[in-house]
């Protein structure tokens, strides 16, 4: 499969399968489009009378073309259907938790898609001894894979901070006795950041994301604590100091937009202004009839943000001030494997979220859906129902991906985001899927501009 397009000025020819991205001339990309439906003599009639060439330069791109399909990588065959189940059919081995070490929150953001940090449920924090427990269940579920992934979240992680350092401490202890490498992440709203968080942070985390919505005005709308007042003037300044101690790597501010500023550049921009060069910004997740939800009707809004976005960073970069987003960071020449760009995240199966209970759930969007418990970490997974269906979310398994140019750049999209919009892991989150693509095409095309920036 073939996906044309143009942005930026630049007429880009993805080929699907095998990844090849071909950014072409006004020609070769008309000739392009006419190639598989119609004959040679038809291709030359029409091009020579809509462009300025003759027909030996046709015959002469249509001969490159040629070359490009004998080489596979224009046209070429998409081979991994069959593949797509047959790995999910594989044993897997658990590779990360995400440790819900924190069920409250010093917070009260109505957006939030876990009910103020609570889940839909109580109030509670993690003990040691089920952190404890879910380290050990991690390695004695993780095979002969060496590295493994821990996220504390919450709620608010930082709530439950002793035992987040107690349970860093003891992960650390059991790496040389079962050959495993732990990577830990940090998810805060920042609130409770203070030297000791920054320190310890600094010296065992190996990401940590800063929640952060851009502007003050539009952070502090939502962001609020419980008495009603903004969060802005309180965090930024604390995030400004982590990231400077950190040496402004390994983190992410990770904002969230919602229909009421479509205009998020101006968010991000705010925040690369300020100085922080990593940079996230998500579509709200919320049900349809929620006033933040984004509508069919703000798509092209959205879609002209993050070209706003693309060519933005382009010139940044020119002028030596880059920052990154996170949705833009693609690799062309070495991604990921064909395994993981089939299979995708591996909720459910290869990740878990852990409640301060214990209780197992697929990703920390099903946190506190009874449908979606999978069993504890004292049992392991005994809903082995619920983990088939899990295996059997891929790039391959909804009729709408089939013919879709971006299925194995999604891997089929987020299986909580479909069930939230459809009802259902295997249903398809139709907005979600467009901005997706148009991310993709942004993507893409900032590779082509600075691929030939370089070789001019």
């Amino acid at each position: 499969m073939v996906h044309q397009y143009k942005l930026n000025g630049y007429n880009i020819v993805l080929d699907t399968a095998s990844g090849s991205v071909h950014a072409v001339d006004e020609v070769a990309y008309d000739i392009i489009a006419l190639y598989q439906q119609k004959s040679g003599e038809e291709i030359i009639a029409e091009i020579t009378k809509k462009h300025p060439v003759s027909a030996e330069e046709v015959e002469e791109c249509l001969g490159d073309i040629a070359q490009l399909i004998e080489e596979k990588k224009l046209f070429s065959e998409d081979i991994y259907e069959d593949l797509a189940f047959d790995f999910k059919k594989r044993p897997t081995v658990i590779k990360a938790l995400c440790l819900h070490v924190a069920h409250t929150c010093n917070l009260n953001c109505s957006y939030c898609f876990a009910s103020q940090g609570k889940y839909h449920g109580e109030r509670a924090l993690m003990t040691f001894e089920v952190g404890k427990r879910a380290l050990d269940f991690l390695i004695e579920n993780s095979g002969t894979r060496h590295n493994l992934e821990v996220d504390f979240f919450g709620g608010e992680p930082l709530m439950n901070w002793d035992v987040v350092k107690q349970l860093v401490a003891y992960a650390r202890t059991q790496e040389k006795i079962h050959n495993k490498n732990f990577r830990f992440t940090l998810t805060t709203n920042g609130m409770n950041i203070d030297d000791d968080v920054i320190e310890f942070a600094n010296k065992e985390m190996s990401n940590v994301v800063l929640s952060l919505d851009g502007r003050k005005e539009i952070h502090d709308r939502l962001r609020v604590d419980y008495q009603g007042r903004g969060s802005y003037d309180r965090i930024v300044p604390k995030f400004k100091k982590l990231v400077e101690a950190r040496g402004g790597r390994d983190y992410y501010m990770r904002g969230t937009f919602t229909r009421h500023n479509l205009d998020f550049t101006n968010d991000i921009f705010h925040m690369a202004d300020m100085g922080f060069t990593e940079l996230s910004m998500e579509p709200v997740v919320c049900p349809p009839g929620d006033p933040e939800a984004l509508r069919k009707e703000d798509l092209p809004i959205l879609f002209e943000q993050y070209e706003i976005l693309a060519k933005e960073m382009i010139k940044r970069k020119k002028e030596g001030k880059p920052f990154t987003f996170y949705h833009y960071m693609i690799d062309l020449t070495s991604g990921p494997c064909i395994y993981k760009r089939i299979t995708g995240c591996g909720s459910g199966t290869e990740y878990m979220a852990v409640t301060p209970w214990g209780e197992l759930f697929p990703c920390h969007q099903f946190v506190g859906d009874p449908r979606f418990s999978l069993g504890n970490i004292w049992d392991g997974v005994t809903n082995e129902a619920v983990r088939d269906e899990f295996k059997l979310v891929n790039a391959y398994a909804r009729p709408e991906c089939k013919d879709c140019w971006a299925k194995l750049y999604c891997s089929g999209g987020c299986a909580a985001n479909a069930f939230h919009a459809t009802g259902s892991i295997r249903g398809v989150y139709e907005h979600g899927c467009e901005l997706f693509k148009k991310r993709m095409e942004c993507a893409i095309m900032i590779q082509v501009a600075e691929n030939l920036e370089d070789q001019q």
